[in-house]
């Protein structure tokens, strides 16, 4: 490479003199297709789409697990609660592996993170299908959680590396709706393939390893790397090879904090926001009840309507649609919330978010209601199949509205923020599936989906107060007073996307 390409590579600019050698910061020139922001729409959605199926394949495997079940015990000769705490610590994984493991994509880039945790989830995948005790199901599973985790986690900063503010409203919507669909979708699959004579839960395992394997490769073939800072440091490492000149630097290589720093960081804040900022507080749990209700219900819906209605392995992985359709609904009703948001913010603000949460905190606790009170063989199982798809529905805003109604309130902290309420929103998950086994063998489903149903009323004021109250909360918030501070002399950019 001749010397004169250097320009070529990325525009320098003269900065600080640090041990009287002068810096030249390299920098994407305005325009540079290098530059992730430039990518062309089709690598943008290629990357998007990519990054998405790692959501919805950990997101299946949550379901899919539940389905099969009922052969694992007998299979194995366990417990219900041994096989619930497959599902929880799976849940577990997903709460506090990203606190660890998103700092390292910060340093290293996130497509090696993509490779190295697709791999090792699909080998969690094998480990699972060839366990030959729960034992072995169990630390599989963590490790699924795991690596699953720290696959998934990066798809929201991926999409925030390659689209603009105002154009990430449907890329963000698009993530949670393949996390949400692919719930239900993971039973319905897992449904026909447990069914299937001499097939059961292990096949349910080989097949998630082979779609995981199918990833692994695609994720090889089309992910490039979105981190800006990263693709810098590599410029600049080539710039310095390439002409002798050590002062070509990539300002992450300068400023670059230590790991234990950013693991300190990233550790430490999302608890400091989860343990003072009340509206994280609020959303963290009411999102975190809806979150463990419904792992819940990944782990009840199939005993009960085989109880209940005499259905089959088949016919119950069937019904576990109904959280997909859901999921379907809840993705229309956030892309209206979307032109509420435009058309009200001016008067409104950050609670121009909360519309279609209102909506949600009263479909939940009539969709639990529904599932719980209709579930008796005199009524068609049809109805509570209706209060299944309400209450997915009410899900699928919740954690929209969380994600993005915390991004806008705390702006340069929303990644803090956000790591809170999933932290708290994850536990729950773990917790819930776990001690859900001995109250439903107590209460029975009707009574302990009716005390869901309970609590889903006590916390349905939870939008409504923060719609009314929402700007005087953050007024005295420590982080959005320090934020409005930053942002009193520039004006708000346009509330097109987060």
């Amino acid at each position: 490479m001749r010397k004169d390409t250097v320009s070529t590579l990325a525009s320098t600019s003269p900065s600080t003199v640090r041990d009287s050698n002068e810096i030249i910061y390299v920098e994407f020139i305005e325009g540079d297709v290098r530059n992730p922001i430039n990518y062309s729409r089709l690598k943008k959605w290629a990357i998007t789409f990519t990054a998405c199926i790692f959501s919805a394949t950990t997101s299946s495997a949550a379901s899919s697990y539940t389905i099969g079940a009922s052969s694992m015990t007998k299979e194995l000769k366990c417990s219900d609660i041994e096989v619930a705490l497959g599902l929880g610590l799976y849940a577990a994984g997903f709460a506090l592996t990203p606190l660890i493991t998103s700092s390292f994509s910060e340093e290293v880039g996130r497509r090696p993170a993509y490779i190295v945790s697709s791999i090792m989830y699909t080998l969690s995948q094998v480990m699972v299908a060839l366990a030959p005790n729960i034992q072995t199901v169990i630390v599989g599973r963590v490790l699924g959680g795991i690596f699953g985790s720290t696959g998934a986690s990066l798809v929201g900063g991926s999409i925030a590396d390659i689209w603009l503010p105002h154009e990430r409203g449907f890329p963000m919507a698009l993530f949670a709706f393949a996390c949400l669909f692919s719930f239900g979708m993971g039973a319905v699959i897992g449904g026909l393939i447990a069914s299937q004579p001499h097939m059961g839960w292990r096949w349910v395992q080989w097949i998630h390893a082979m779609i995981s394997a199918m990833y692994a490769v695609l994720v090889l073939v089309v992910m490039s790397e979105t981190r800006s800072s990263v693709i810098l440091t590599r410029l600049a490492r080539d710039a310095r090879r390439v002409t002798g000149d050590n002062r070509l630097k990539a300002r992450m290589e300068v400023e670059r904090v230590s790991i234990l720093d950013l693991l300190k960081i990233a550790c430490t804040r999302p608890l400091y926001f989860l343990c003072t900022e009340p509206l994280v507080q609020s959303f963290s749990l009411w999102s975190g009840f809806t979150w463990g209700v419904m792992f819940c219900l990944l782990a009840a819906v199939s005993p009960m309507f085989q109880e209940v209605y005499g259905f089959s392995v088949r016919q119950t992985g069937f019904v576990y649609g109904a959280l997909s359709v859901g999921a379907i609904l809840g993705l229309l009703g956030n892309q209206y919330q979307d032109k509420l948001y435009t058309r009200y913010y001016t008067q409104r603000k950050q609670e121009a978010r909360l519309y279609s949460a209102c909506v949600a905190a009263i479909l939940l606790p009539i969709g639990m209601f529904m599932v719980a009170w209709t579930s008796t063989p005199s009524i068609h199982w049809i109805v509570p199949v209706m209060g299944l798809t309400m209450f997915m529905t009410g899900v699928a805003v919740i954690l929209q509205v969380a994600f993005l109604y915390l991004a806008d309130c705390y702006d340069t902290y929303a990644s803090s923020a956000q790591a809170g309420q999933s932290l708290f929103r994850n536990l729950l998950a773990f917790a819930f599936p776990v001690f859900t086994p001995q109250m439903f063998a107590s209460l029975g489903y009707k009574w302990s989906l009716a005390l869901f149903g309970l609590l889903a009323i006590l916390m349905a004021p939870t939008p409504f107060v923060l719609f009314a109250y929402g700007s005087k909360i953050r007024a005295r918030s420590i982080a959005s007073r320090k934020i409005l501070a930053a942002d009193s002399g520039r004006k708000h950019e346009d509330p097109g996307g987060v």
